[in-house]
């Protein structure tokens, strides 16, 4: 791992499985294409600051009928101090064809499914269905706000429920990631790119 100033420039795409971002990552040694989950949470801009990079490597994929060749940054993390706009030029420097990295990843060979267990042993027809609900009770009827709590704790899971602050892991799945990013802007929360956190915006 090696740390290095430069600055990280990141444009916003409308994807079929939602907005994603892209960056290009300038440094002394070259520039670079950053394609890390966690650039889904910050808004289009300029960013500076100090880059720790873990690994540095080509990277291919096919879009539109070519064939896309880059040399890919994967960072480890980042410590900003300073965040720009991007001009025209610079935004249209980033291209607007990147395909989505969810859509990436499916291209990609997938790994050996692992043995299927073992199916559990399938009813005998005549055998008679045992209805074990006590007589005379209904189905409670669960009320949205209770809905909506447990679909926001299945969604953020050990960090719910969610603070003031909150810092998503950036290790979960793309989708999951992208739908808490979402879900926090519905709830009120915007991201502090400088301190790469959520906040509860106050009344």
């Amino acid at each position: 791992m090696i740390t290095l100033p430069g600055q990280l420039a990141i444009k916003t795409i409308h994807g079929r499985n939602g907005d994603f971002n892209v960056g290009r990552l300038a440094t002394s040694i070259g520039e670079f294409v950053v394609k890390n989950a966690e650039l889904d949470q910050y808004a289009e801009g300029k960013y500076e600051g100090d880059f720790v990079i873990a690994e540095i490597r080509p990277s291919t994929y096919s879009a539109n009928g070519r064939m896309v060749i880059e040399i890919r940054a994967l960072l480890g993390g980042m410590t900003l101090s300073n965040i720009d706009a991007l001009s025209r030029d610079e935004a249209r420097r980033l291209s607007p064809q990147e395909v989505d990295p969810i859509d990436e990843e499916a291209q990609a060979p997938a790994p050996a499914a692992p043995k299927a267990p073992a199916r559990p042993k399938s009813r005998n027809p005549r055998d008679p269905l045992v209805d074990t609900t006590p007589f005379g009770s209904a189905p409670a009827a669960a009320s949205p706000e209770a809905t909506a709590d447990a679909d926001d704790a299945a969604l953020f899971g050990a960090i719910w429920p969610l603070g003031e602050i909150v810092k998503l892991d950036a290790t979960v799945d793309r989708r999951i990631l992208r739908q808490q990013r979402d879900r926090l802007g519905a709830l009120g929360y915007e991201f502090a790119p400088l301190s790469q956190d959520w906040h509860l915006a106050k009344a």
